[in-house]
């Protein structure tokens, strides 16, 4: 059985370490984990990783945030994958830094990267693991905080933070979203 996990961000150097970039950073923690090593394909850098028999499409596209329903639509379609077994890895201004929420389905919540692929997909019932990043920002430098690395502070715990979201990922793949879901959101 095949899953997607749509990991979104910005392509670049300047966007690597940023808020908007987690979902990048815990596809990378899983790719290194399973010994997998990304390739440029169409719209995304593409990896497969196995784990307890099924098989995770890892997909960072290369279309920016704001056009990520193209790659979203093309890996769902070209790897023969139910958008129900795709789940959506994005930062999340409205959950305090470090903390995972797991949905099956909702709205964009002003993420320009989730409003795409609804908007692609036509529908907004799809897994989505948000990492909440704060906002921690004055009115008006929501782009500003979002576009610049984690603070030395928030560095600390990271790693800790991206691994338990990269767990999350393999136990939905594994265990189901509800189940994931019972475990995800109560910590």
């Amino acid at each position: 059985m095949k899953f997607l996990v749509m990991a979104l961000g910005n392509i670049g150097p300047e966007y690597a370490d940023t808020r908007h970039n987690i979902g990048f950073m815990v596809a990378d923690y899983l790719a290194a984990k399973h010994d997998a090593r990304f390739e440029l394909k169409r719209h995304a850098f593409v990896t497969e990783i196995k784990h307890k028999g099924k098989t995770l499409v890892l997909v960072k596209p290369t279309t920016y945030m704001n056009l990520s329903g193209k790659a979203a639509l093309h890996y769902l379609t070209s790897e023969k994958i139910p958008k129900e077994n795709m789940v959506v890895v994005t930062d999340d201004l409205a959950l305090p830094y470090g903390k995972l929420r797991l949905k099956g389905k909702g709205s964009a919540g002003g993420h320009n990267g989730l409003k795409h692929i609804q908007e692609t997909l036509g529908t907004d019932e799809y897994a989505r693991l948000r990492f909440g990043v704060d906002a921690n920002f004055p009115k008006g430098r929501q782009v500003d905080y979002v576009l610049n690395p984690f603070s030395a502070d928030e560095k600390i715990d990271l790693a800790l933070h991206i691994e338990k979201a990269a767990d999350a990922i393999l136990s939905f793949a594994t265990i189901g979203l509800e189940r994931t879901m019972n475990v995800v959101n109560t910590r």
